[in-house]
Formats: structure tokens, C-alpha cells, sequence
């Protein structure tokens, strides 16, 4: 194990929330955590931007985190954004601003990388159990839902509600009445039905809440004996009796129970209506809690990828096989790419470990788009690698690996929003390089490629007599050279004499 203490960061809907752990056996031991309720949800616009509010109360918060996360090494800490930053159209301005403010970079995950990840949490706060579990986590924009059996969830979906922004849509001024609680479960209800019939016909044994809305409504239930026979978690009684109770009240603030906590006030009705809303299309008569959700499964995540098993490298292999990539025409690529690569930068240094990574995931995936058309398949795969759910991989990672996927052929241009001091071009080069040194598609031997990297660009040298015997490959190298010199970046091809005893004989 590369470090003693870890660390995990969500930032949620709702609340941003630190978690520090200590690794023992491969085991992870809580030692610290931070929590912060900035709700970012409730500052978006109606035109999804995130306002200035919002904005300075997430900076803030990440300020503070900074400090505790202070002496940490980059690899030893993983940021995850979720639906708020998913759905705010001005992410990417704020995102820089976020990422200094905290000292570390941010992953904006998708929803099903979300579920996945809350999963891996919940099961590791709970007893290893045999049967299926279904693990439902309300947040503050978004809901989660996974099934699973032991440490492997199998079905998972997102669904674009959460107690932050349901509150707000339906009880805007904290007032709660029957009709408006209604229209609420009712809203949820309409969601849970597009996956409702999905997941009663996979079934499972046990459900299991976890995070804030379903800590709290256990909680309340618990500490106010609204559970029928004093069970503990959630049950549907309970939940009915709660309901009740937050319509008399008129609001949750009205709320005279005992653990009702002051932040958790203006997201309970909301919360709550979910929480009614699941019950009710799920057919579900008990929830028991888990502690552990997204930032445990943060922190078991990067200890496989400490312990080199990582996730992203099962995934890749997976759209391998579902894509019926030719896995011998990979592996050519694959080893010529990383020569290359190679004599560019040091593949062994702890600060390339990403680099080399992303271009074996972008070698292994390059002819993807293949399986829809062979023409424009660069076009399709990269398609293809940005809008599918790929565990592992966070948006920015997908984002990069269809940037790659997509420069492996035609024109540069189209990566012109790409700064030409990302190391991202120098993995498009070796691809560009090695894909079409491999262009037969047969085991031949290459010549010795040697390339290197300065002020004025690439520089390519191959044997002057292997291009004159190659002249299909000596004319793909040429318009390379004006390929990359439309943007900006010089490209030379340099012919390499035979040595002089090779040349006598």
C-alpha cells in the first residue's frame, strides 16, 4: 500500500463531505471526516446555471477542506462531483476555480458511476450477506438505485430527484400541505415507474438506505417510536406516521420530534416524499440503514487501484469484448505505441503512470466505432466513449479517451480546443504513429522508429530505404507532417542513412 491515509471528497447536491481513512490489511478505518452543508442544488437557476451564492459557499467549503487535506499526496485523494455539477451549464468555468480553491482535481461522475460507487460503500458498512440487497440513495438532485449480490452491484439506474431540489420544486417557502406533498410523491412516483418493473423482476432480499435523507428519516422514526413494535431502520408504517405528521405541522420546522437536526429542516419534506414515493412503486415494507455510501465506495475504489485493480481496466476490456475489437491488431498497437511513447517521456515515473494508462485504455478502445461503420469509426468510437456509462471512468477521463480515440486519423483541427501544452497530444501522436505503422494489420517487423519531441515539434526517423520501399506509408507520413502543421505544431520526417558496413555489403 502506496499510503497509511487516504482520502475521499463528495461533493453532493447538497452537502460536501470529507472522509479521511486509515488503511490496515486492506481495510479502511475512519479517522476524520468533514461535513458541509453548501446545498449547490438549491443554487441553480432556472436556466441551470449555478449562481454566485452557491458558487462562494462551495469555495468556501473547499477552502476549509484544503487545509485538513494539506501534506496529502495527489494520488491519495479522489474529488467526485454529482448531479449539481453535472447539470450546471457553467461547470466547466467553475471548475478550475474549485480545483484551486481545493488543492486537487475534480471528477464529475455519471449517475450510474455514482450508484456504483454508493454501492461498493454500503456493502462495506454492512455484514457479508449472500442474498441480493437493494441499495436506495436519495441525495440531494439526484437518487440512486442498485441491486447487487455481495461486493458486485448488478443493476443500476439514477434518477434526476433529490431532497434538495424537490423541496424546492414543491414546498419553495417550507410550507407543507396534502396537496403539495401529493404532487410530490406523485412527481417521484412518475420516475421510480421507468424502472419499477426492471427491478421487481430482478428482485432482492434485502433494502438498504443510505446518506442523508434516509439517515434522517430513520432517525426520526427511531427516535420518536414511529415505528411500529420499536423496529429500527424505515419502515412503511413509520413512514406513513411521518407523513402524517409533517402535513399536520404545515412544515418541517413545525416538526416537534427529537433528531429532526436544523440543516436537515429545509430538505425533509422533500425527502421525504421520495422516501414514500419508493416505498410505495417498490412494494417495500421495510429499510434497513447503511453508514457507508458514496465516499466509502470512494475510498475502497482507490485502494483497487492502489492494489492495481482498477476498475477502468475492467471496463475497458469489457467494451473490448462487447465491441468485438480485434484484440491481436490492439495488442500491435498497444506495444508500438508504448515505444514510442517511451522515447518521448519517462514510462516508469510515478507522474507519466497516468499517461501510459490512458494510452493503453484509448489503444485498447480505438477501433470501437468500427462495430457501427468503418467509416468515420474514429468519429463513432469517440461518440461512443463519451455518452456510455463506463464505471471507473469519471467524465473528465471519458472525455479524454474520446479526444484521443477521435485524433487517432484525419484532421488535427478538430483538436484545437485542446491546449497545445496537454500532454494528451503527445498519446494522439504515438496512436496516430503506431496505427498507421500497423496499417496491414499483420505481424510484420517494423523498422526502428525513432521520434523525439522539441521546440518546433515532432521529429519522426525511419530508414530512408524502408520509405522507399514503403511508399504508401512515405506519403501518409508527408501529409502527417501538414496535418500537424495546420495546427501548430511542426511535424519532420527524417530519413535514416544505412550504416556504412550495412552499405558496403
Amino acid at each position: 500500500m502506496a499510503y497509511e491515509s487516504i482520502a475521499a471528497v463528495d461533493l453532493g447536491s447538497n452537502s460536501f463531505r470529507l472522509q479521511v481513512g486509515r488503511v490496515l490489511d486492506d481495510q479502511i478505518y475512519p479517522l476524520d471526516s468533514l461535513k458541509e452543508p453548501v446545498r449547490l442544488a438549491s443554487g441553480l437557476t432556472g436556466d441551470k446555471l449555478l449562481d454566485t451564492a452557491s458558487q462562494q459557499r462551495a469555495l468556501g467549503a473547499l477552502r476549509r477542506f484544503a487545509e485538513r487535506l494539506r501534506g496529502f499526496q495527489p494520488n491519495a485523494v479522489r474529488v467526485v462531483a454529482t448531479n449539481a455539477l453535472r447539470v450546471a451549464k457553467n461547470a466547466t468555468e467553475f471548475l478550475p476555480e474549485a480545483e484551486a480553491a481545493l488543492g486537487f482535481p475534480i471528477e464529475i461522475i455519471g449517475g450510474r458511476e455514482e450508484a456504483r460507487l454508493i454501492y461498493i460503500g454500503a456493502v462495506h458498512s454492512l455484514p457479508l450477506v449472500e442474498h441480493k440487497r437493494l441499495v436506495v440513495d436519495i441525495g440531494g438532485g439526484s437518487t440512486e438505485f442498485i441491486i447487487g449480490a455481495k461486493v458486485e452491484p448488478q443493476l443500476m439506474e439514477s434518477l434526476y430527484m433529490g431532497c434538495v431540489s424537490y423541496s424546492l420544486r414543491f414546498f419553495p417557502d417550507g410550507k407543507v400541505d396534502k396537496k403539495r406533498f401529493r404532487d410530490a410523491e406523485m412527481a417521484a412516483a412518475r420516475e421510480i415507474q421507468t424502472i419499477a418493473s426492471d427491478y421487481l423482476r430482478c428482485g432482492w432480499h434485502e433494502a438498504v438506505g443510505s446518506s442523508g435523507s434516509a439517515r434522517a428519516i430513520a432517525d426520526l422514526l427511531e427516535l420518536n417510536d414511529l415505528n411500529p413494535g420499536g423496529s429500527s431502520g424505515i419502515t412503511r408504517q413509520g413512514l406513513e406516521t411521518l407523513r402524517a405528521l409533517l402535513i399536520r405541522a404545515g412544515s418541517a420546522a413545525g416538526l416537534n420530534l427529537q433528531g429532526l437536526r436544523p440543516d436537515r429542516v429545509p430538505v425533509v419534506p422533500g425527502g421525504v416524499a421520495i422516501m414514500c414515493a419508493i416505498f410505495a412503486e417498490l412494494d417495500i415494507g421495510h429499510m434497513n440503514y447503511a453508514d457507508g455510501a458514496l465516499r466509502l465506495g470512494v475510498l475502497y475504489d482507490l485502494l483497487g487501484r492502489f492494489h492495481r485493480h482498477d476498475m477502468r481496466d475492467s471496463t475497458a476490456l469489457q467494451f473490448m469484448r462487447r465491441y468485438q475489437v480485434d484484440d491481436r491488431q490492439a495488442g500491435r498497437v498497444e506495444a508500438t505505441a508504448l515505444v514510442l511513447l517511451g522515447q518521448l517521456i519517462d514510462l516508469a515515473a510515478p507522474e507519466h503512470e497516468n499517461d501510459v494508462r490512458f494510452l493503453k485504455w484509448a489503444v485498447g478502445l480505438h477501433e470501437i466505432g468500427i462495430s457501427i461503420a468503418h467509416n468515420s469509426y474514429h468519429k463513432h468510437g469517440a461518440y461512443i466513449l463519451n455518452f456510455a456509462d463506463m464505471p471507473g471512468f469519471s467524465k473528465k477521463d471519458q472525455w479524454r479517451l474520446a479526444l484521443i480515440v477521435l485524433g487517432q486519423r484525419g484532421k488535427l483541427e478538430k483538436l484545437t480546443a485542446l491546449p497545445q501544452s496537454d500532454a494528451t497530444w503527445r498519446l494522439i501522436f504515438c496512436l496516430r504513429l503506431a496505427a498507421m505503422l500497423h496499417r496491414s494489420r499483420d505481424d510484420h517487423v517494423l523498422p526502428e522508429v525513432r521520434v523525439k519531441h522539441g521546440a518546433n515539434g515532432y521529429q519522426i526517423e525511419l530508414p530512408g530505404d524502408w520509405l522507399a520501399a514503403n511508399p504508401l506509408s512515405a506519403a501518409v507520413l508527408a501529409d502527417e507532417a501538414v496535418a500537424w502543421q495546420r495546427v501548430g505544431s511542426g511535424l519532420r520526417v527524417k530519413r535514416r542513412a544505412a550504416p556504412a558496413a550495412e552499405a558496403r555489403h
